[in-house]
């Protein structure tokens, strides 16, 4: 049986808590020859953007340094909050030590100790849709052009 849909409002407050509670997301990134990469990454959401870490090394890296458009996920498929963002690159010397710890603590490790350079990256919501069932598909877009709609 498939529940009632949430108005936006709750929607809304739903996606909020998921990006403040949750710890871990799928994010997606291409190259640029288009070709799609997804890989599970922690994240720091501050109230406007999420921050998130990676080897310099690692495909994520690589593609935002050429294609700085993603996507990330959170949540099952039964209730999935869906973000589109730009990201811009931060070197860790350049992250205020008070952010960088705020990282550190919710993700279990520190980028700054893990010995190979570990760039941050601010990923800025574009757009933002949230939904559990074919009920909520219509409406299922909070964000768009980085402004919310409810």
């Amino acid at each position: 049986m498939t529940d009632p849909a949430r108005p936006l409002s709750v929607r809304k407050q739903d996606t909020l808590r998921r990006l403040e509670q949750d710890v871990d997301a799928w994010v997606a990134t291409a190259g640029a020859d288009g070709t799609p990469y997804l890989m599970p990454l922690s994240f720091l959401w501050d109230g406007e953007s999420l921050l998130i870490s990676t080897a310099a090394t690692n495909t994520t890296a690589q593609n935002l340094a050429q294609n700085p458009t993603l996507h990330l996920t959170l949540g099952p498929t039964r209730d999935v909050t869906h973000i589109t963002a730009t990201a811009d690159l931060i070197h860790a010397t350049d992250l205020p030590p008070t952010e960088a710890e705020a990282f550190a603590a919710k993700a279990g490790f520190d980028p700054r100790q893990a010995g190979n350079p570990y760039p941050y990256f601010r990923l800025t919501p574009t757009k933002v849709q949230a939904w559990r069932e074919v009920n909520e598909l219509k409406t299922r877009t909070l964000m768009k052009n980085g402004t919310w709609l409810v």
